[in-house]
């Protein structure tokens, strides 16, 4: 069964958004985080929120990244995976933390956010922040509108 998409993406329809979607990724990928690190918490959330459009365009950037087809598909056993280092399952729990947030009443607990600044600098951390709150967008945005897998906009 082929799902139809609803209507064009709003960020195709409104300049601005895309404009400003696109500042907050470039923002993200300044802040010294390891890119491999961004496409494994960006491919996360869509997994998470099962945004068929954004994990398809994940699977396909990962490896120009340096991601291997053991990471992409242990990604969601990552806990328990060889395939990732501390600081990329530390990334990862914080990735798993802000997109559960429903019921969660302390959804980073101070232990978390110990183990990720341990990793992570500042600046870093901020990029991963931001990084995480943004794919998390672009998944609720296509969800919505039902965008393509095989072809979605950012590839048209």
């Amino acid at each position: 069964m082929t799902i139809q998409p609803r209507m064009a993406n709003p960020a195709t329809i409104i300049p601005q958004a895309y404009k400003g979607i696109g500042n907050l990724l470039a923002a993200s990928a300044s802040g010294g985080l390891p890119t491999a690190t961004v496409e494994l918490v960006a491919l996360r959330v869509s997994q998470l929120n099962g945004c068929a459009a954004c994990i398809q365009g994940h699977v396909v950037t990962g490896p120009t990244v340096g991601l291997t087809p053991s990471q992409m598909v242990g990604l969601a056993a990552f806990r328990e995976s060889p395939f990732f280092d501390e600081a990329e399952k530390t990334a990862l729990e914080l990735t798993d933390a802000l997109t559960r947030l429903a019921g969660a009443t302390n959804a980073v607990p101070d232990e978390l956010w110990r183990e990720v600044t341990k990793h992570y600098d500042e600046q870093q951390v901020a990029a991963l922040i931001l990084t995480i709150a943004t794919h998390n967008l672009f998944n609720r945005i296509n969800i919505a509108v039902r965008e393509h897998a095989e072809q979605p906009f950012w590839t048209r």
